[in-house]
């Protein structure tokens, strides 16, 4: 049973069993940026800011990423499909029902082979990756909370996860904003920043994606 009041998950679930093409990642992009847009927002990267997503992914060309809130899948599976073979894609997801959904999508776009997915806290999970998978990250998705996200790279950096040249990039910066996250990679020696202007998923309102390398 979904732990929340919200039902949207679940919808937008029976809408990628029922339209989306099984074994077809762009199609269950496609029907869930159709159900957002026509029937229900979600809680995702969305078709606007997801291009700049795909623009990252395409400069970076990751061989470990790491994504803080699955949510729903969509911007896992949006991820992982247009990533080489042998690519890892670690997603965190704190609300259990969330990923109970998240797993069925992804295995509706035919990519569970290649999303590991944890279930947890992001301050419980991130010390326990290197030892864990050894590892460390190309390139880090911050989509969960907005006031984890300084905590969450303070963590990264602490345990050794990030090398030199390792992109962050951070959703939600504007719309709610994450002001201390911001004044952190935008002044601090060890990254270098820069702003991708964009949309709230699937409305008329500003939002942004910052994308930060990680110098040193």
């Amino acid at each position: 049973a979904l732990e929340t009041k919200d039902l949207r998950p679940q919808r937008l679930l029976n809408t990628v069993q029922h339209k989306a093409t099984h074994g077809d990642p762009e199609s269950v992009i496609s029907d869930i940026d159709h159900f957002c847009k026509h029937s229900e927002q979600a809680m995702n990267v969305g078709d606007e800011k997801g291009s700049i997503l795909d623009l990252v992914l395409s400069e970076v060309y990751p061989s470990t990423a790491l994504e803080l809130g699955t949510h729903c899948g969509y911007s896992g599976v949006r991820i992982v499909h247009l990533l080489r073979p042998g690519t890892r894609l670690i997603t965190v997801e704190l609300n259990p029902a969330y990923a109970s959904i998240a797993q069925q999508v992804i295995a509706h776009a035919g990519l569970q082979d290649k999303i590991t997915l944890e279930v947890g806290s992001s301050s419980d999970l991130i010390p326990k990756m290197k030892d864990h998978f050894g590892i460390t990250l190309n390139l880090v998705f911050l989509d969960h909370w907005q006031d984890r996200y300084l905590p969450d790279i303070k963590l990264l950096e602490n345990c050794g996860l990030l090398r030199e040249g390792s992109v962050l990039l951070a959703d939600g910066i504007t719309c709610p904003g994450t002001p201390d996250y911001l004044d952190c990679v935008r002044n601090s020696p060890h990254y270098e920043s820069h702003y991708h202007q964009s949309h709230l998923e699937y409305t008329r309102a500003e939002d942004g994606l910052e994308k930060s390398v990680f110098l040193r």
